[in-house]
């Protein structure tokens, strides 16, 4: 469990993002054509996982817009932004946003994507979302960087996903 904080106040996640070196845990998320995506749909790409809480939060739609930019000049790679939204409200955001180089997903259904990942808040006011969290795959499904922000409201640190890729 990683011990995190909301604006200073301390909140806890399901457990541990996964360790650097392993497999990365499957997954199935719905886009925004309410279709399911795996783990296996990005095969052979480097994946960045952005982990949010919700896209109408400041932070969360900044760290959206800034790896919208970066992502438009990454080669086999694959950004993909994943928060509880619906995937309605993260077309949303995406279109009056003009979001095009990442790809939206949503864990809305059954939360497993964030209890596998170990990084649903399970106290505070935001119980049963996620936390805010980067996890970089390899092409070969592997995990090679993880961050657990601290601070909820705090930023990730692009430079360093985007240094692992």
């Amino acid at each position: 469990m990683a011990a995190i904080t909301l604006q200073g106040n301390p909140v806890n996640t399901s457990g541990n993002l996964p360790e650097t070196g392993k497999k990365a845990p499957d997954f199935e998320l719905v886009a925004g054509d309410l279709s399911r995506k795996s783990i296996a749909d990005f095969k052979g790409q480097k994946l960045v996982l952005n982990i949010f809480p919700s896209v109408d939060t400041g932070t969360c739609a900044t760290s959206v817009r800034k790896f919208n930019e970066q992502a438009a000049g990454l080669d086999n790679t694959k950004v993909l932004c994943i928060s509880k939204d619906l995937p309605f409200a993260q077309g949303r955001f995406c279109g009056a946003e003009g979001i095009e180089n990442v790809v939206m997903l949503s864990d809305f259904v059954d939360g497993n994507f964030g209890k596998n990942f170990g990084l649903e808040i399970t106290s505070g006011p935001l119980t049963s979302l996620h936390s805010r969290c980067i996890v970089v795959i390899n092409e070969e499904g592997v995990v090679t960087h993880t961050e657990q922000v601290s601070e909820i409201v705090d930023e990730p640190n692009y430079e360093a996903a985007l240094k692992a890729l």
